[in-house]
C-alpha cells in the first residue's frame, strides 16, 4: 500500500503501520490519524462516515481515537498550495493596475 498525506500528497512510505494518533506528515506536519485519511470517510454519508458504529467526529482533519480508522491510499485530492497559488495569481491579476500602453513619443522640436 502506497500511502500519501491527505493534505499535501507527500509520500508516507517511511511511516510505520498502523498509524498512531500522534503520527504527523513529515512534509506538512498535518495529523494523519484523521477521518480524511480513512477508507470509511465519505462526505455523502451522515456524519461523513460509512461505518455506522463509529463515534461521531466533528473535525475530520484533526487527530482522533476512532477504532475504525483504516488509512486509504487515495485520500489526497490535490489542491492545497498549488490551488492557493493559482487563486492568488488570479486575484493579483484582477486587482493590479492595467498595463499602460506605450505612449506615443511627442515631437517637441
Amino acid at each position: 500500500m502506497s500511502l500519501v498525506c491527505w493534505k499535501c500528497g507527500a509520500s508516507l512510505a517511511g511511516m510505520l503501520l498502523p498509524l498512531s494518533r500522534r503520527d504527523a506528515c513529515p512534509s506538512c506536519h498535518a495529523d494523519l490519524h484523521v477521518c480524511r485519511l480513512c477508507r470509511h470517510y465519505d462526505v455523502n454519508r451522515a456524519g461523513d462516515c460509512r461505518e455506522l458504529a463509529a463515534d461521531r467526529v466533528t473535525d475530520k482533519t484533526r487527530a482522533n481515537d476512532c477504532g475504525w480508522f483504516v488509512p486509504r491510499p487515495d485520500a489526497y485530492r490535490g489542491g492545497g498550495a498549488a490551488m492557493a497559488q493559482a487563486s492568488r495569481s488570479a486575484l493579483d491579476a484582477l486587482f493590479s493596475p492595467p498595463d499602460k500602453p506605450d505612449a506615443p513619443a511627442s515631437d517637441q522640436s
